[in-house]
C-alpha cells in the first residue's frame, strides 16, 4: 500500500518584529530631527530679538551704514532708553498699558475661572450649550467686530477710556480662558470638594478657598499666555482708542516711531523702545516658565 503525500504550500516568512537596535536608530533619527527642527526655531526667534537689543545701544547713523555690525562698547548709546522713556513718550505708553492691563487681566481670570468651574463641574440643562458658544467665540475674528464694538462703546460713552478697552479685551480673552480652565478643573479630584461641602462649605468658599489653590499651576499658566495676549494687542487699541493719544498702549505707541512721509526715523531711539516694550513680558515668562510648564502638562499627568 502505497501513501499519497500530498505537497504542502511552503509558508511565507513571518515578519520579524523589531529588534531594540531598529527601534534605538528610528528613535535616534527622530530625536535628530526634532532637535534639530527646535534648534531652528530657537534661533528665528533668538537672532531677531538679539539683533534689536544690540541695535539700541547704537546710533541711528551707524545702524543705517552698518545694520549688522556690533556696538562699540566703549561708546554704548544708554541714552537712547532715556529718549525713548521721555522724548518718545514710551513711559506714559507704559502707564496706560498697566491700568488697562491691570483691569482686563483681573477680569478675564476671574470671570474666566468662574465660567470653566461651573462648566466642568455643575450639570445642568444648557451646560454644552454656553460651553460651545465659548468655544465658538474662539474662532471668530475680531476684525469682524471692529465697528460693533466701536459704535457699542461709542453709545455707552466707553470710547477712548481705559474701562471700555479693559472690557473689549475681556470679551476678546474669555473664550480660550474657559476652554483651557475648563478641561484643567475637570482633572481635579472630586474627594476634597465633597469633603468641604460635607465640613459646610458653600459654593463661593468652595471655589475661592479650596478649588482655586488647587488649580494655581493651570490658573498661573492662562495668565501668562493672557498677559502677552493683551500686551501685545494692537488693532483693538488702535480703532478703540485712535482719539486719544494720550491714553494709547505701548503696540500703538511704538507704531508711532516708525516714522511718516517726509519724517526721519531715529533708528536707535525705535530699536531702543521696542527693547523696553519686550522686557516686562519677558521677565513675566523666565520668572513663571516653571509654573507654565506644570500648568500645561497637569491636565495630561493626571
Amino acid at each position: 500500500m502505497s501513501i499519497d503525500t500530498e505537497s504542502r504550500p511552503e509558508s511565507k516568512p513571518t515578519a520579524k518584529p523589531k529588534t531594540n537596535e531598529s527601534k534605538k536608530s528610528e528613535g535616534g533619527v527622530l530625536n535628530v530631527f526634532s532637535h534639530g527642527f527646535l534648534v531652528l526655531w530657537s534661533l528665528m526667534v533668538v537672532l531677531p530679538v538679539g539683533w534689536i537689543v544690540i541695535n539700541s545701544f547704537r546710533e541711528s547713523g551707524d545702524i543705517k551704514r552698518s545694520p549688522l555690525a556690533l556696538p562699540d562698547l566703549a561708546d554704548l548709546k544708554w541714552e537712547n532708553f532715556l529718549h525713548a522713556w521721555t522724548d518718545a513718550n514710551i513711559g506714559q505708553f507704559f502707564f496706560n498699558t498697566i491700568v488697562v492691563m491691570l483691569m482686563s487681566v483681573t477680569g478675564t481670570m476671574l470671570f474666566g475661572a468662574m465660567a470653566a468651574y461651573v462648566l466642568s463641574r455643575y450639570d445642568f440643562p444648557t451646560n454644552r450649550v454656553f460651553f460651545t458658544m465659548f468655544v465658538a467665540g474662539m474662532m471668530f475674528p475680531v476684525f469682524l467686530a471692529l465697528f460693533p464694538l466701536y459704535k457699542t462703546l461709542d453709545n455707552a460713552g466707553l470710547k477712548d477710556t481705559y474701562v471700555g478697552l479693559a472690557l473689549v479685551y475681556i470679551a476678546y480673552s474669555l473664550p480660550f480662558t474657559v476652554f483651557f480652565l475648563h478641561s484643567f478643573f475637570r482633572t481635579l479630584p472630586s474627594g476634597v470638594a465633597e469633603a468641604a461641602m460635607i465640613d459646610g462649605a458653600g459654593h463661593y468658599r468652595l471655589f475661592f478657598q479650596v478649588m482655586m489653590p488647587m488649580a494655581k499651576p493651570g490658573l498661573i499658566s492662562i495668565t501668562i499666555f493672557n498677559i502677552i495676549g493683551q500686551w501685545n494687542q494692537f488693532i483693538l487699541p488702535l480703532v478703540l482708542m485712535g482719539r486719544a493719544p494720550d491714553k494709547q498702549v505701548i503696540s500703538v505707541g511704538l507704531s508711532e516711531l516708525t516714522g511718516t512721509a517726509g519724517k526721519q526715523v531715529d533708528t536707535g531711539l525705535l530699536f531702543a523702545a521696542m527693547t523696553l516694550a519686550m522686557l516686562p513680558v519677558l521677565i513675566a515668562y523666565i520668572l513663571f516658565q516653571r509654573q507654565i510648564q506644570a500648568g500645561m502638562t497637569a491636565g495630561a499627568l493626571k
